[in-house]
């Protein structure tokens, strides 16, 4: 079983409070990542992926001009051993965030992500208007041959005390994972120039049952 020793989720969570990212490398090894992609790909062979949109409820609509990706929602009690360990982490990386930060996280969502290419996400925040329960958005990368120039990047915008921004440009490379508040980032995805991969999901102040009451 993985460990707090093993995997660093302490620095992760102290990240997270200071500067309000994270970015985590060898999240998933080489071999992992190779047994989730399995995973992914058979759900695309079996066409289980949907065209995402933005917003929630009554205020949810496609808009392919501002995001191009698909989806294929995750159901932890039916995940793939492949999948387990990932869910399994996010959990331990969650409840690491709990005891760091106290954010009172009780739950998460995921969702497998692929950007076909010439697919970008403009510029947005993960908190909807109507629905303030992501704390932590997280994005664990599944490009086992990405290199400069394929573009898929995660930009994030930092504000500073001047008014101005930092951006940080966060590279989409296999098994890395990478964390920011949900409630506060502005971020988007570059223009991918080849098909991006990626299990995103958000860390949630509540348990997922409750969104349907």
């Amino acid at each position: 079983m993985d460990t707090l020793e093993t995997l660093p989720y302490e620095q992760l969570a102290i990240d997270v409070a200071e500067k309000g990212y994270s970015i985590l490398d060898g999240f998933l090894s080489d071999k992992e990542v190779d047994a989730i992609l399995m995973v992914l790909n058979a759900r695309l062979e079996d066409d289980e992926f949907k065209k995402a949109g933005v917003g929630s409820g009554t205020d949810y609509k496609q808009l392919h001009n501002l995001r191009g990706d698909y989806i294929r929602w995750i159901e932890p009690e039916l995940a793939l051993p492949p999948t387990q360990v990932v869910l399994g982490r996010i959990t331990q990386a969650m409840q690491t965030l709990n005891r760091v930060c106290y954010l009172g996280l009780k739950d998460f969502e995921t969702h497998f992500t692929y950007y076909p290419a010439g697919s970008r996400y403009a510029r947005h925040i993960d908190q909807f208007k109507t629905d303030d329960h992501r704390r932590i958005s997280f994005v664990c990368y599944l490009n086992t041959e990405w290199k400069p120039g394929d573009g898929g990047e995660l930009r994030i915008f930092l504000p500073n005390t001047d008014g101005t921004e930092e951006i940080i440009d966060v590279e989409p490379v296999a098994g890395r994972l990478v964390c920011f508040r949900a409630d506060t980032i502005e971020h988007e995805v570059l223009t991918a120039y080849k098909t991006r991969y990626s299990l995103t999901g958000w860390m949630l102040d509540q348990y997922q049952e409750l969104k349907f009451l």
